[in-house]
């Protein structure tokens, strides 16, 4: 695995509302780590979007090209710096489903699109198959930090209001989550960015 710099961690991971200076756009990263269940860490692999290819869609292409064990359960766990779209969203469910023997989740340090009601919907198609949707909090940028940052033994440091922010992120996607479809209030609610 190539490991993230830490620059690169902190631009495209950092889940405040404008980006930092300098103003680069942040870019699609995906961290996944996959193990036995309850077992040792097998990988730990970094992806970003590459030619037209999303990095969910790499990331199941890769898992597929390693032909794990059925007879084995496995877990994965990913780090994205944004939700996945809704066209990833079909395919992970997809994958997950043909793919009954491993146990995936997704940590989202920021929603993508979240006021667009198919971005939204493909959201709680992640959801209703079982796959978990969460939002990175500090443990997870921590773990994250640790595990695909060559932070050169440092400490990962949290930007201002990070618990703010991921709070803010977690109560939106909740509300996109339990929420029907077409609920006007919440489509103006979710408007705040």
């Amino acid at each position: 695995m190539n490991p993230l710099r830490p620059e690169i961690f902190y631009h495209h991971f950092g889940n405040q509302h404008r980006v930092p200076k300098p103003y680069r756009r942040r870019k699609t990263y995906l961290c996944y780590q996959l193990n036995l269940h309850e077992g040792p860490i097998t990988a730990r692999v970094c992806l970003r979007n590459k030619k037209n290819r999303h990095a969910e869609i790499r990331f199941i292409d890769n898992i597929k090209a390693l032909r794990l064990d059925r007879s084995q359960r496995f877990e994965i766990t990913c780090y994205l710096t944004w939700s996945p779209c809704p066209t990833c969203a079909e395919e992970l469910v997809v994958f997950v489903r043909d793919h009954p023997h491993i146990n995936l989740r997704l940590f989202a340090s920021r929603l993508y699109f979240h006021w667009r009601w198919n971005y939204q919907e493909g959201l709680r198609l992640l959801h209703r198959s079982g796959i978990l949707v969460a939002v990175m909090r500090l443990p997870e940028f921590e773990d994250c930090w640790r595990n695909f940052v060559d932070n050169q033994g440092e400490a990962f440091q949290p930007w201002n209001k990070l618990e703010q922010y991921s709070g803010s992120i977690t109560r939106r996607l909740g509300r996109i989550l339990v929420h029907p479809q077409n609920n006007l209030e919440n489509d103006f609610r979710n408007l705040h960015i």
